[in-house]
């Protein structure tokens, strides 16, 4: 039996995961101590504790046809872990990107990823001297 099914990854499990709570789609049918068994071996991690959710489907209704769907139901446990243990898949990394100008000039810039793993770049054309250099500026969010 699969006991974890997926990662839910959003920005509310985001912003869970710097408190160290993990969020995991898991089977109907697993106990507690099974999902804190299967992450503690999977990730390497201390389970501290285990909360379960059952999520019931939504109705739904089609735009252009006058009908009506249901979302399948699911179940979601949020895992707590040590305070100084980790799980990478929550991570969103940080990187710094060298990049040089016409005149050869480095300049370090420090790129920032969104939830989606986009990068926030802008590519700004400025003047410095008598030639016009294009340059990449990181957007503040």
């Amino acid at each position: 039996m699969i006991i974890i099914k997926r990662p839910i990854i959003s920005e509310k499990s985001i912003k869970l995961a710097d408190q160290h709570l993990y969020t995991f789609e898991v089977d109907k049918n697993a106990t507690k101590k099974q999902i804190a068994k299967v992450v503690a071996g999977k990730f390497n991690v201390k389970v501290l504790n285990v909360k379960t959710i059952n999520v019931k489907g939504e109705i739904k209704q089609q735009k252009r046809v006058r009908g009506f769907y249901k979302t399948n139901s699911f179940k979601k446990a949020i895992v707590e872990t040590a305070k100084n243990q980790k799980i990478a898949i929550f991570e969103t990394p940080k990187e710094e990107v060298t990049v040089t100008t016409a005149e050869g000039e480095p300049q370090v810039l420090k790129e920032k990823k969104d939830i989606l793993r986009r990068t926030k770049v802008r590519v700004e054309k400025g003047a410095t001297g008598a030639t016009p250099t294009t340059q990449r500026k990181v957007i503040p969010t």
